[in-house]
């Protein structure tokens, strides 16, 4: 009869709290939209499993107390991954990947190796549409801030405008790992819902004869300029910003490997194999970061308002250039493609093409969009690496 009592009393069941039971039914909801809805389900699924593991009472699996001791200084575990093996569960252990950085780097390795920056050699000006959708990054940084986040908390919001999940992750698990649970949701659920809040902003920006400009056919680019513009930026950009140099570094060699043909067995196993593998690890323990005690605070929802706030003023930034643009050059430029430099890839670029078709059938702007698109890939990797530098 003891042994049953005590099986009892060590049920999830006997030692669930309040705070724990809405954790779930929140992971319940995540599935919900990843399965039902499809909203970016290659991670929002893992992800709302792990912050479902992570919540089950006595299930031992992510131990938070062990982070905040790995994160103070005066802890004798103070950075030891060591006593997080020895000590931790299934999700501490792959956690580490997340916390070192390794995780998104390696996702960046897949994401160039399925990038085609042909469009962007062809038409160098989407490097600067790219850029100014980069807006919504130091607009919502500054919002944070003067709501009371701390500065590396305001820079790990900001990042959100990126539209980019893994530099989001990358950057908010260096400067403010306790965010990174509600950061990650909030950023990857804006990256699903390109399509709904986009639309909106774009056509506020522009008038209909905007949006019915119809711009030339892009230039071919060599093979050559393609396997050398990946050698080229990873220089540039790492002797400019180091920080920026293990997104951007990864990044390209995907590419690299894409493009040069030599390589087809590693291009094809980085675009496949390894990208799935660590899409499984990133979204398990980015989730199990999402405990009750960190998720359930007014944090979370200033998180959630910022993160909205960074997207549109991003999607605004490269329309509002585009237009800017256009008074100065004689080559117009339809506006609608600058709202493609927020690094959701290729959904944004998908986007402009159909408000453009939407003005006019006729009018085929994907490819133009594309380039913006790739270069905010860039742009959000050279933004987190100013952030680091300046607030790591």
């Amino acid at each position: 009869m003891e042994a049953i009592l005590e099986f009892i009393q060590t049920m999830g069941f006997m030692n669930i709290s309040w705070q724990q039971i809405i954790m779930l039914l929140v992971s319940f909801f995540l599935l919900y939209l990843a399965i039902k809805k499809q909203y970016e389900p290659l991670l929002l699924l893992p992800i709302a499993f792990g912050m479902l593991l992570t919540n089950l009472p006595g299930a031992n699996m992510f131990h938070q107390e062990l982070w905040d001791a790995f994160l103070d200084p005066n802890s004798p575990m103070y950075h030891s991954y060591g006593a997080i093996l020895k000590e931790g569960g299934l999700l501490d252990v792959l956690y580490i990947g997340v916390k070192a950085g390794v995780y998104p780097c390696l996702i960046f390795i897949g994401v160039g190796a399925m990038t085609d920056f042909g469009p962007l050699i062809a038409n160098p000006k989407s490097f600067m549409l790219g850029a100014a959708a980069q807006l919504g990054i130091f607009i919502a940084f500054l919002g944070a801030n003067a709501l009371g986040f701390t500065p590396a908390e305001a820079g790990s919001i900001g990042i959100i405008g990126g539209a980019d999940g893994p530099t989001s992750i990358f950057l908010t698990s260096k400067l403010a790992p306790h965010l990174l649970g509600p950061i990650a949701i909030a950023a990857y659920s804006y990256m699903a819902l390109v399509p709904v809040i986009q639309p909106p902003i774009m056509k506020l920006l522009t008038t209909e004869a905007e949006r019915k400009i119809k711009m030339t056919q892009l230039r071919s680019v060599s093979k050559t300029e393609k396997i050398v513009f990946p050698i080229i930026i990873t220089a540039i950009v790492a002797l400019v910003l180091p920080d920026a140099a293990p997104l951007i570094g990864c990044l390209m060699l995907g590419n690299l490997m894409k493009e040069c043909g030599v390589v087809d067995r590693l291009s094809k196993t980085a675009q496949n194999e390894l990208m799935n593998i660590v899409v499984i690890f990133l979204g398990l323990t980015v989730g199990a970061t999402a405990t009750a005690g960190t998720f359930l605070t007014l944090k979370t929802l200033g998180i959630l308002l910022m993160g909205i706030t960074a997207f549109c003023f991003g999607t605004a930034g490269g329309v509002l250039l585009a237009k800017l643009m256009n008074v100065f050059s004689k080559e117009k430029i339809n506006p609608l493609i600058g709202s493609a430099g927020v690094s959701a890839v290729p959904m944004a670029a998908r986007v402009s093409q159909m408000e453009g078709a939407k003005a006019d059938p006729s009018n085929f702007l994907l490819m133009h969009a594309m380039g913006p698109n790739v270069a905010g890939v860039i742009g959000s990797a050279v933004a987190a690496g100013i952030l680091l530098t300046m607030l790591g």
